[in-house]
C-alpha cells in the first residue's frame, strides 16, 4: 500500500514539473514573439510610417496608403515575404513608394508584427 502511495505522489510530482516546464516555455516564447514584434514595429515605422497607418488604430498620413492594420484583408501576409526580400517598388495611384530591402530577420520581425495588428 505504501509503494502506491509512494507512485501516486512520484506521479503528481512529474506531471505538476512537466506542467511547470510547459508555463515557462510558454511564457519564454510569448516573450520572444514580443521581442519580434516589437522589432517589426520599429522597422515598420521607420521605413512606412511616413505614409501608412502603423498601428492598430488611426489613420494613414498618405490617404492612398492603406493603412497596415487591414493589410491582410488584401494580401496574404506570408505572401509579402518575397516581395520585402526582393525590394518592394509599387506606387499609391501615382505616387511613388520608397524601395528598400529587408534582410530575413527584418522580414521575419515585420511579418510578425503585421500578423499582430490585423483587423478583420
Amino acid at each position: 500500500m505504501a509503494k502506491c502511495k509512494n507512485f501516486e505522489i512520484l506521479k503528481l510530482f512529474v506531471l505538476f514539473g512537466a506542467l511547470f516546464f510547459f508555463m515557462l516555455s510558454a511564457r519564454a516564447a510569448s516573450s520572444a514573439q514580443g521581442v519580434l514584434q516589437k522589432r517589426g514595429q520599429a522597422i515598420a515605422q521607420e521605413n512606412c510610417g511616413r505614409c501608412h497607418a502603423i498601428g492598430v488604430e488611426g489613420a494613414s498620413k498618405n490617404p492612398k496608403s492603406p493603412p497596415f492594420r487591414y493589410l491582410g484583408r488584401k494580401y496574404p501576409l506570408e505572401n509579402l515575404e518575397e516581395a520585402l526580400g526582393e525590394g518592394i517598388v509599387v506606387g499609391h495611384e501615382g505616387e511613388e513608394m520608397p524601395e528598400f530591402r529587408l534582410n530575413t530577420a527584418q522580414i521575419e520581425a515585420l511579418l510578425a508584427y503585421l500578423a499582430s495588428i490585423q483587423k478583420k
